[in-house]
C-alpha cells in the first residue's frame, strides 16, 4: 500500500478513537493504538512508523524475526497478539516487548525462564476466551482468576491484564456483551489485590469492532484492516 494511503487510513482511525473516546467521556491518550502487521511487509510498517505510530503487532514468531531485524533502525514497541506455542517462548521473549495472548500456566513458565539479558521484567496479558469458540485460544473465564494467581509467583513476568477476541458478528450491539464480560472480570481480578498483579491493560477490539471496544474500556486496541488494507494471501 503506498505511503499516502497508510497515512490517510491512520489519520481516519485516529478520528475515530477521539470520537469513541469523547463519546465515553474518557482521555485520547488512555488508547494506545497497536498496528497489526502480520503478513504486511515491513515497508508498510515503516510509513506507518513515519505517519506516528510506534505500537505494531504481530502473530508469528517466524515473520515478526525478519521484519523486527529489518527494522532495528526504528524505535519501535512489538506486541505479539497471536497464539504462542511453549517452545517458542525463548525467541518471543527475545523479540517483544509485549505478550497479548498468555493461555496457560506451561507457557507462563517458559515465558518466565526465557529471562532477558537485561533482567528486564515482560509484560503480559492473559486472553480470555469469553465467546467458548473452538477456533480461537485463550482460557476460559472460569479459569482465569487461578490462571492470574498462577502468575503472579513469576517474578520475571509482569501480568498488567487481559485481551479478549470475540466472536465477529456484525451487529456490534451484539459484541458489546464481551468486552463488558471482559472489563468485569478484571474487575474482579483487581479487587482480589493479587500481589504482582495489575489489570490496568484491556486488550480488545479490532478494525471492525474497536469503537465499542473503547467505550466499554479498552486501553489497547488492536487494528490492521483500516490501517494496512486487507491482508495479502499467505503464500
Amino acid at each position: 500500500m503506498m505511503t499516502a494511503t497508510i497515512r490517510e487510513n491512520i489519520a481516519r482511525v485516529e478520528e475515530r478513537i477521539s470520537a469513541a473516546c469523547r463519546r465515553s467521556g474518557r482521555r485520547r491518550e488512555n488508547v494506545r493504538l497497536v498496528a497489526v502487521s502480520k503478513t504486511h511487509p515491513p515497508e508498510s510498517i515503516r510509513a506507518a512508523f513515519d505517519a506516528g505510530l510506534r505500537d505494531f503487532g504481530e502473530s508469528r514468531v517466524q515473520e515478526a524475526m525478519s521484519k523486527i531485524s529489518q527494522l532495528a533502525d526504528l524505535q519501535i514497541t512489538w506486541h505479539l497478539i497471536g497464539h504462542l506455542q511453549s517452545n517458542k517462548a525463548r525467541p518471543a521473549r527475545d523479540l517483544f516487548h509485549w505478550i497479548h495472548s498468555v493461555d496457560s500456566l506451561r507457557l507462563a513458565e517458559k515465558l518466565s525462564l526465557a529471562s532477558a539479558p537485561d533482567g528486564a521484567r515482560l509484560p503480559v496479558l492473559i486472553e480470555v476466551n469469553l465467546g467458548e469458540e473452538a477456533s480461537k485460544e485463550g482460557i476460559p473465564a472460569a479459569n482465569a482468576v487461578a490462571l492470574v494467581e498462577q502468575i503472579s509467583n513469576y517474578q520475571r513476568l509482569e501480568l498488567h491484564g487481559l485481551m479478549v477476541i470475540p466472536p465477529f458478528l456484525e451487529n456490534l450491539e451484539e459484541v458489546r456483551p464481551y468486552f463488558r464480560q471482559l472489563r468485569a472480570l478484571a474487575g474482579e481480578i483487581e479487587r482480589r489485590n493479587i500481589s504482582n498483579v495489575s489489570m490496568r491493560e484491556l486488550s480488545m477490539g479490532m478494525s471492525h469492532d474497536f469503537e465499542v471496544a473503547i467505550e466499554e474500556g479498552a486501553t489497547m486496541v488492536r487494528i490492521g484492516t483500516a490501517i494496512f488494507g486487507s491482508r495479502p494471501p499467505v503464500v
